[in-house]
């Protein structure tokens, strides 16, 4: 099972509605700064706009789909019940808190303890189930449906998406001309947010780990497939709409290795002292290591989206 609540057509996101999710969240959150500079890059130095998405209420990207979901679904239970290993569950619990509902969130056993421990401090009651996200989510929609709750897909509901979205809002009034955007896949949202709220103005990218190319995967099979790894609390797959809106604006999947990834956690750290976590540097590892090649003197943005790593792992 996946986060998915049907096996038919996803409903389509677009623009409008991350416009309407703007001004949902009008009040509620960061605008978070974009900082212009270089990094270094294969041959040299790259111009580069690093949208600071890591400085978000939560330390993630993901409380802007988690607060819109739920202010969108303002009649429904109080209660909240969702799936998720980390940064999802961080946000959900958040937002719940934030609007005085209470809110369980199912976790593989693989989830890592640094951030069900930031579940924790928002009032989040958490289950462990599983060793992985699709056995969480199967467990997470029984127990809502048990308990009456509302349940939340973390990563593949539409107002979820079109939260994320409103990101690629901010990036237009940030950076002047259409350079194009990179971001970290993940479950989708955050891609698939962007693509809806840019379209065909400026080219959005995805980029995931060689180790989990759900995006890739998908985009080669039409459909949501599972990758599994054994190492990871995350989703199996991407989300159906973000495919969706993948295949609608062409958003190509690059994919990164570990080794890069850790050579853009430490460029950050040493060049600007910024903290990420290995997803929330996935998108400058494709910059910084040549998977993405930008047109000579061109400016990419990159989207820092969360640093919630454990401060005592490497």
């Amino acid at each position: 099972m996946t986060d998915s609540a049907t096996d038919t057509a996803p409903p389509r996101v677009f623009r409008s509605d991350v416009r309407a999710a703007r001004k949902r969240l009008a009040g509620q959150l960061r605008k978070t700064p974009v900082f212009h500079t270089t990094v270094t890059g294969p041959d040299g130095p790259l111009p580069v706009s690093l949208k600071l998405e890591y400085l978000q209420h939560g330390g993630t990207f993901q409380v802007r789909g988690s607060l819109n979901a739920l202010l969108a679904a303002a009649g429904e239970p109080p209660h909240v019940v969702l799936a998720a290993g980390g940064n999802a569950g961080i946000a959900a619990a958040l937002a719940a808190a934030r609007l005085g509902r209470t809110c369980t969130v199912v976790v593989p056993e693989t989830a890592p303890h640094s951030k069900v421990a930031a579940m924790w401090a928002h009032g989040a009651e958490v289950r462990w189930h599983g060793t992985s996200h699709a056995e969480a989510c199967a467990h997470a929609a029984e127990l809502a449906r048990e308990r009456g709750a509302l349940y939340l897909p973390a990563h593949d509901s539409p107002a979820v998406v079109a939260g994320a979205g409103v990101l690629g809002l901010e990036l237009e009034e940030q950076v002047r001309g259409r350079p194009p955007v990179l971001a970290a896949v993940g479950g989708g949202a955050l891609v698939g947010g962007l693509a809806a709220a840019l379209g065909r103005r400026q080219r959005v990218i995805g980029v995931e780990p060689e180790r989990r190319a759900v995006l890739r995967a998908a985009l080669a099979a039409r459909w949501p497939v599972a990758v599994p790894a054994v190492d990871s609390a995350g989703p199996d797959r991407v989300g159906a709409i973000a495919l969706e809106l993948a295949r609608r604006y062409d958003v190509p999947a690059l994919t990164v290795t570990e080794d890069a990834v850790d050579a853009a956690r430490e460029q950050l750290w040493r060049e600007f002292r910024i903290v990420a976590e290995p997803s929330g540097a996935a998108a400058l590892a494709a910059l910084v290591s040549g998977a993405f090649v930008p047109e000579k003197g061109s400016r990419t943005v990159v989207v820092l989206c969360g640093a919630n790593g454990d401060p005592g792992a490497s």
